[in-house]
């Protein structure tokens, strides 16, 4: 029997809708919190379109659910070649993560003068991003004891706050935490991924949000 052009496109019409149904399955349903996430940064991944999973058009195949719509976030990252720089975009936030040993000396929460300026440049995005409520967040890698981690990551947010409010002056709101080793964003077995786990975050809302 011979295939006409229209029966082969409505046919390949078909293939892709099925296609786009079985990938909105899968990329759109429901995923667990993230552990590398401290509280305060979850993002909202409500859908803001409601999507009927009964619709004819999708072509599901027999059988086959669509799992519950969310906006998928959309993340960048951009650090330096050494890694003592890092930001992060997401949809409604910016974060600023700064090893401790760029801002502090071993063991130490006293900003060094190179801190200085490399806090300076954070609050000048601040400023353009025109946000007023801010998260200090501190963590250290997992060497030493939990209890001292707790209070020197507590210590060295402080001392980037207080930093950063001479700046931004009395109209910005903070959220200051020291979590530790808690919430590692590298391998704790290596030197390499330690030096990645101290740091200090800076996050704050996108402009707009």
């Amino acid at each position: 029997m011979a295939i006409t052009s229209g029966t082969r496109n409505r046919t390949a019409r078909a293939a892709v809708t099925t296609a786009a149904a079985l990938l909105l399955a899968v990329t759109l349903g429901p995923t667990a919190a993230r552990a590398d996430d401290p509280p305060g940064v979850s993002e909202d991944t409500t859908a803001p379109v409601k999507i009927d999973p009964h619709d004819p058009d999708l072509r599901m195949v027999q059988g086959a659910t669509l799992a519950p719509a969310k906006v998928l976030n959309i993340k960048s990252i951009v650090e330096t070649d050494d890694g003592a720089e890092r930001r992060q975009d997401t949809n409604a936030n910016v974060t600023f993560a700064l090893q401790a040993e760029v801002l502090f000396g071993k063991d130490s929460a006293e900003l060094t003068p190179d801190a200085l300026s490399r806090i300076g440049t954070i609050a000048a995005e601040i400023k353009q991003q025109h946000a007023t409520s801010l998260r200090v967040f501190g963590f250290t890698d997992n060497l030493g004891t939990a209890a001292h981690g707790l209070i020197l990551s507590k210590d060295r947010a402080n001392a980037v706050q207080r930093e950063l409010a001479k700046t931004l002056g009395p109209t910005i709101t903070f959220q200051i935490r020291g979590y530790g080793e808690e919430y590692p964003i590298a391998d704790n077995a290596t030197e390499e991924g330690r030096k990645k786990n101290r740091r200090v975050e800076v996050s704050f809302p996108r402009a707009g949000r």
